[in-house]
């Protein structure tokens, strides 16, 4: 059985949040990011589109990351898995003083 790794081979950031991604497959994407940049990784890349627009492709990794250490799942990007919903945090029972 031969398994396939998904992996990025270039990234060019578009307007917005928008990157166009070329895959070891031989596929392109254009992925908006918007709606996933969420946490205190992704946050700083959400509020600062100059920042954002600094991703690189680590050939190691075989995916997208950026200066402040945050990264995507290959998968995910290439559309192959839902990425992971936000935690969702339990309201406090107690009233306000």
């Amino acid at each position: 059985m031969t398994t396939h790794t998904t992996r990025i081979r270039a990234v060019q950031p578009l307007d917005g949040f928008v990157l166009r991604l070329s895959f070891n497959d031989g596929t392109e994407r254009e992925v908006d990011l918007e709606g996933e940049l969420w946490g205190p990784m992704f946050e700083p890349l959400r509020a600062d589109e100059e920042l954002f627009r600094q991703v690189r492709v680590d050939e190691e990794l075989g995916t997208i990351v950026w200066p402040n250490g945050a990264d995507m799942d290959p998968d995910v990007l290439h559309g192959d898995f839902e990425p992971a919903a936000p935690a969702k945090t339990p309201q406090s029972s107690r009233a306000d003083p």
